[in-house]
This record gives structure tokens, C-alpha cells and sequence, in this order.
């Protein structure tokens, strides 16, 4: 697949960054004899490959703004360009060895996103997408699923952890979806839901109170595989709102019904 100047820096990063977070990976079994050490070592990990993503892409593009979860905002002479990145989407699988974590990397042009790449470094799986030119898998173009029947549906969520979210409301939406769908799932990165809507993995995805450097990447990639994203309202922006509900047009505007009223 031949690759726009833009998606080549935007790979170029992203894979450098998940050979960082690859071998960081390697060393976290070692580090499990110790309540402290692991998650210390994580939040290293993460800066790192969050620093060498700045790095690159400031190189390739200097003046973009820069979004990250680590480092917070840091504006640059291009008003125009800003990047969103979240280096290491599903810390918590992370940090216990499970294989499923992602870098994700948005650009908005005023913005608009217009390119979106999510990698997992541990299986390198690279999802790309830029504004009009389709997403990929690797070399593979993506299209969602176009099942349209609920009952035959595989549908990704999220699940609020102690300390975060409405735990009340989250029991409440599964309890109206599993008498409907054929399988409710939990992955544990957003950035990777969003991608497997893309691939036709499952077939919708819900989750809120994310952050934008979690959805940035991955809805750009869902909506160029012919999918719809919104917010819970079905026509807001979860970049605003920090809440997400995707799928194909049926599964979306499913969802929304379900889902909507609840919250």
C-alpha cells in the first residue's frame, strides 16, 4: 500500500515508540514481585514512548501543536495543526503482560481530524486511516460489519474500575443491551474497540468519560471503514463530551436508542 508523506510520519513514530514499549513489555514479568515497582515502571513507559512520539513527529513536523496524555498541551506555530496522542492506551493491560495496547496518534487540521493511526506494538497490528482515502489493517482495507440484527451482534464496551465513572448507570446499560446482542465484550483500550469496529471485529462499541488522545486516532479509522461515531446524544462529538457510541448505521442508531435514554 503506497502511504501518504503524512501516514509515513505518523508510522515512522509509531512504530519506533512500540519497539520502546515492546521491550518495556518484556520487563514487566520481572517487575511483579512488587506492588510499587510495576506501576512505577509503567508510568516510565509511558512517558518514554510518548517523548520519542514528540520527538519524531515535532522532527517531521515542526510547529504542530502536540496533545498528549503525559505531557498535557504544548502549542506550536501551526494554529492550524494539532496532533492527539495517547502513548499507551490500556495501561492497566499493560501492566499485567496482557498483549492487547495500542499507541494512538490523531491529527485535527482545524479541527477536523483528518488521519488517525492505532498500533499494537505486541501483535503489530497497525490500523490507519487519513480524511477520504479509506482505513487499513496493515495492507487490508477495512470495512465494519454489516450485520443488522442486534441479536446477532458482538458489541465492545467499557467498564468503570474503582474510583472512575458511574458505576450504577454502567450495570444499568448492560442490563437493557445483553438480552439483545449475541455477546457483550471489555478489551481494556479504547483506541483498539474503536479499530475493531473498523475491521468488523464487533460490531458497535460504547464507552464514556474517555479522553480525547483515547478516540482521536480511532474515529477517523471507523468513520473512513464506513462506520458512524457520535457521542451518547447520536449527533454530538465524543471528542467534546468524552463519551462514544459507534458501529454501522443500523448498530449506531441501535445503540443510541438503548443507550441514550439511560444516562
Amino acid at each position: 500500500m503506497l502511504q501518504s508523506a503524512l501516514m509515513n510520519v505518523m508510522v515512522k513514530a509509531a512504530r519506533r515508540a512500540g519497539r520502546s514499549l515492546k521491550r518495556d513489555l518484556g520487563e514487566i514479568e520481572n517487575l511483579q514481585v512488587s506492588l510499587k515497582g510495576p506501576a512505577n515502571f509503567v508510568s516510565l513507559a509511558d512517558k518514554r514512548a510518548e517523548d520519542i512520539l514528540y520527538d519524531e513527529l515535532n522532527k517531521a513536523r515542526p510547529g504542530y501543536g502536540f496533545f498528549g496524555e503525559e505531557g498535557g498541551s504544548r502549542e506550536g506555530t501551526d494554529k492550524s495543526h494539532t496532533w492527539i496522542v495517547d502513548p499507551l492506551d490500556g495501561t492497566t493491560n499493560f501492566l499485567h503482560g496482557i498483549p492487547h495496547f495500542a499507541i494512538s496518534i490523531g491529527l485535527q487540521r482545524d479541527g477536523v481530524l483528518i488521519a488517525g493511526l492505532v498500533y499494537n506494538p505486541a501483535n503489530d497490528e497497525l490500523y490507519t486511516a487519513e480524511r477520504g482515502k479509506g482505513a487499513f489493517l496493515n495492507d487490508q482495507r477495512l470495512r465494519v460489519s454489516g450485520r443488522r440484527q442486534m441479536n446477532d451482534c458482538v458489541i465492545a464496551c467499557g467498564l468503570p474500575h474503582i474510583g472512575r465513572g458511574d458505576h450504577e448507570l454502567s450495570r444499568r446499560e448492560m442490563a437493557a443491551l445483553q438480552p439483545k446482542v449475541a455477546g457483550l465484550r471489555r478489551f481494556g483500550a479504547a483506541s483498539l474497540d474503536l479499530a475493531f469496529v473498523a475491521a468488523g471485529r464487533v460490531d458497535g462499541y460504547w464507552e464514556r468519560n474517555l479522553q480525547p488522545w483515547d478516540i482521536a486516532g480511532g474515529q477517523i479509522i471507523v468513520r473512513e471503514a464506513g462506520g458512524i461515531v457520535s457521542g451518547i446524544q447520536g449527533d454530538d462529538d465524543p471528542l467534546t463530551t468524552g463519551h462514544v457510541i459507534c458501529g454501522n448505521e443500523f448498530v449506531h442508531a441501535e445503540l443510541v436508542r438503548i443507550i441514550k435514554p439511560l444516562g
